[in-house]
C-alpha cells in the first residue's frame, strides 16, 4: 500500500488535512502509539499513519476518500477493547475511530427499539432503557466500557446469551458507510423483514473489513415480570458441571444465565479476592432465572441434586446476587495479574462440553501448563486460558501446541473456534480448516465485492 508510492509522507498527510476538521486529526508519535497498539504490544503489527476521531458521518467519508486515493488501510476502531487484535494499526494505516459518534438518536418503547451511534457505551443503553421499563439484552463482560459499534462488529455474547442469544440477535437495522463512500442502510426496524437479501447479518460480525457502522436500530425488551432468582453450585470436577449445565438447560426452568468457573479459577480468585470459594468444590455454577416460579425452582434444585451439586446457594436479594456475579467479574483480572496469559475462546454443543473440557484438563497434565478454564457453559462457549511466566518474553511452544490441539478437538466436536471473541489477526489462518474450501472463497469473494481495493481492515476476519 503506502509504502510503493512515490509521494512522501507529509504530503499524503497535507492532503488529509483539507479534508478533515484539525479537531479530528491526530498525527503526533505518542497519540499514534497509544492507539495502534494493544496490550503495550508495541511494534507487533505496525504504526498508524493518522488517528482520526470521526465526529460525523462526512468525517467519515472523508477519510475513506483520502485512503482510496493513496491506497492506505483503514483500521476502525470503537472502544478498542479487542481481544484478538482485532483493531489493532498496520504500517501507515488510518485509525478511524467512531467512539465520538455516541448519541442515542431514539428510545422507542411503543415498539420496542432503540436507533444508536456506534459509541453507545453498552452499559449506557441498557441503563437507559431500564429507565423506561425496558432492557438491552446483549451483556459482554466488556458491558461498562464497549461500544455498541465494536460489539456488533464482532458479534459480542455475553452472560445472559443462553437466553437471550448474541448480539446478533438483538439488532434489527444498520446504516453503513461502504468503502466506495457510499451510505446504505439494511434491516429497518420491524421485527420480521424478509425483502431482500439478509445483508443486516452479514455486516454484524464482519470486524470492520465490508463496511463502518454509524448506526444501528437494536432491540429492547421489557423488563420480566417478577423476581429474578441467582445462584452459586459446586461441583466435583467440570466434567459433572457441564453434564449437570446440559440437563438444566433441558429441564424447562428457563435459565438466563449458567457461568462456569474451574478450580483453577476459583483459586485464582481467592488468591486475588481473599474469598476460600475453592474449598467448596472444583468446580462452579452460577445461573439465573427471571420470572422465578415455585415449579421452576424445584426443578432447578431436583436437577442440582441429581449431579451432586453442593454447597447450593440461591438468592432473590440484589445485594447478595451482585456478591456472586462479582466472582464472575474477578475471573479476569485474577487470572491475568501477574501472568503472562492468552485466553480463548471455544464453542461446541452443550452435549459436547464435558468431553471438550476433559481433554483440556488431559492437555494442561501432558504439557505441564497451568489452564484456567471457564466460560459460558448454557452455550457450551468455553474460555481455556494458559498462562506462564512473566520472566519468559516469547510465547513458549508448548503453548502454541496447545491451542492448536484445543482448536482441532473443538472443531471434531462439531463446534467453532471463535464463540464470541472474533477472529481478528490471531485466528484467520484457520478459515480454510474450519469454513472449507468453498466457504472460505465465498468469504473472500464477498470481501471483494464490498471492498475491491481491500483497504478495509485488511488480514482480520478473513487473510
Amino acid at each position: 500500500m503506502y509504502n510503493n508510492l512515490i509521494l512522501t509522507k507529509e504530503e499524503i498527510l497535507s492532503d488529509l488535512r483539507s479534508k478533515i476538521n484539525n479537531d479530528s486529526l491526530f498525527t503526533d508519535e505518542e497519540t499514534l502509539k497509544k492507539q495502534s497498539f494493544s496490550d503495550n504490544l508495541a511494534g507487533q503489527h505496525g504504526l498508524a499513519l493518522a488517528f482520526i476521531e470521526a465526529h460525523s458521518t462526512a468525517d467519515i467519508q472523508n477519510a475513506l476518500a483520502i485512503a482510496r486515493k493513496y491506497h492506505l488501510p483503514v483500521i476502525t476502531q470503537n472502544k478498542f477493547t479487542s481481544t484478538v487484535i482485532g483493531a489493532d494499526a498496520s504500517d501507515n494505516a488510518l485509525i478511524l475511530s467512531t467512539a465520538k459518534l455516541n448519541k442515542i438518536i431514539e428510545l422507542n418503547t411503543i415498539d420496542g427499539y432503540a436507533v444508536v451511534q456506534p459509541g453507545v457505551v453498552n452499559g449506557d443503553l441498557d441503563a437507559a432503557a431500564r429507565k423506561e421499563g425496558y432492557f438491552y439484552a446483549p451483556d459482554p463482560a466488556s458491558r461498562p466500557y464497549s461500544g455498541i459499534g465494536g460489539n456488533i462488529a464482532t458479534n459480542a455474547g455475553g452472560l445472559s446469551g443462553v437466553k437471550y442469544g448474541s448480539t446478533r440477535d438483538n439488532v434489527l437495522g444498520l446504516k453503513v458507510v461502504l468503502a466506495n463512500g457510499d451510505i446504505i442502510n439494511v434491516g429497518g426496524k420491524t421485527t420480521k423483514q424478509a425483502f431482500g437479501y439478509d445483508l443486516t447479518h452479514l455486516f454484524i460480525g464482519s470486524e470492520g473489513t465490508l463496511g463502518i457502522i454509524v448506526e444501528a436500530t437494536v432491540k429492547l425488551l421489557p423488563l420480566p415480570l417478577g423476581e429474578s432468582a441467582m445462584g452459586l453450585a459446586f461441583f466435583p470436577d467440570m466434567t459433572t458441571l457441564s453434564t449437570a449445565t446440559s440437563a438444566i438447560r433441558r429441564s424447562g426452568s428457563d435459565p438466563v444465565m449458567l457461568e462456569a468457573l474451574d478450580i483453577n479459577t476459583l483459586k485464582a480468585i481467592d488468591k486475588f479476592k481473599n474469598t476460600n470459594y475453592s474449598n467448596n468444590g472444583n468446580a462452579a455454577l452460577i445461573f439465573k432465572i427471571d420470572g422465578i416460579t415455585k415449579e421452576k425452582i424445584d426443578i432447578l434444585k431436583n436437577t442440582l441434586a441429581k449431579f451432586s451439586a453442593s454447597e447450593v446457594t440461591l438468592t432473590t436479594d440484589e445485594t447478595k446476587q451482585k456478591q456472586i456475579i462479582e466472582l464472575r467479574q474477578a475471573m479476569l483480572p485474577a487470572i491475568f495479574t501477574g501472568r503472562n496469559a492468552v485466553m480463548e475462546d471455544m464453542a461446541v454443543p452443550t452435549s459436547k462440553m464435558a468431553e471438550l473440557v476433559d481433554y483440556i484438563q488431559e492437555l494442561s497434565q501432558k504439557y505441564d501448563l497451568e489452564i484456567f478454564t471457564s466460560g459460558h457453559a448454557g452455550e457450551g462457549n468455553l474460555h481455556p486460558t494458559i498462562t506462564w511466566s512473566t520472566a519468559v518474553s516469547e510465547t513458549p511452544k508448548e503453548v502454541v501446541t496447545v491451542i492448536k490441539l484445543m482448536f482441532e478437538k473443538a472443531l471434531e466436536l462439531e463446534g467453532t473456534i471463535s464463540g464470541e471473541h472474533a477472529v481478528g489477526l490471531l485466528k484467520n489462518k484457520w478459515n480454510h480448516v474450519e469454513l472449507g474450501e468453498s466457504v472460505d472463497i465465498i468469504q473472500h469473494q464477498i470481501k471483494n465485492l464490498f471492498d475491491p481495493m481491500g483497504i478495509l481492515n485488511p488480514k482480520r476476519k478473513i487473510d
